[in-house]
């Protein structure tokens, strides 16, 4: 039974692109690690916990904020990110 009820996919691909996925790096000696606010509730919170920890490590830490969890990060924020750091973070604390 359909009822008229049409289902739509929020990320406007037309068909699934499955992606590999990368590699972890085997240490973030070196490399600058991005830390991702992707604007839910206590995200900020649980980031500041991780800058903290990796500082303490010496690992270099940059931050990052969406302007609304309601929709992806803009591309120039994404683009901003993939130039600036190595490794990403994304803070969700559902």
């Amino acid at each position: 039974m359909n009822d008229g009820i049409q289902l739509l996919d929020p990320t406007a691909e037309t068909t699934s692109v499955r992606r590999e996925r990368r590699t972890p790096p085997p240490t973030l000696e070196g490399m600058t690690l991005g830390l991702l606010d992707i604007g839910k509730a206590r995200g900020d919170t649980f980031l500041d916990r991780l800058e903290s920890h990796f500082a303490s490590r010496g690992v270099a830490v940059r931050r990052y904020a969406k302007p609304t969890n309601t929709r992806t990060a803009p591309v120039d924020l994404s683009q901003t990110i993939a130039e600036e750091v190595d490794v990403v973070v994304d803070a969700l604390s559902d």
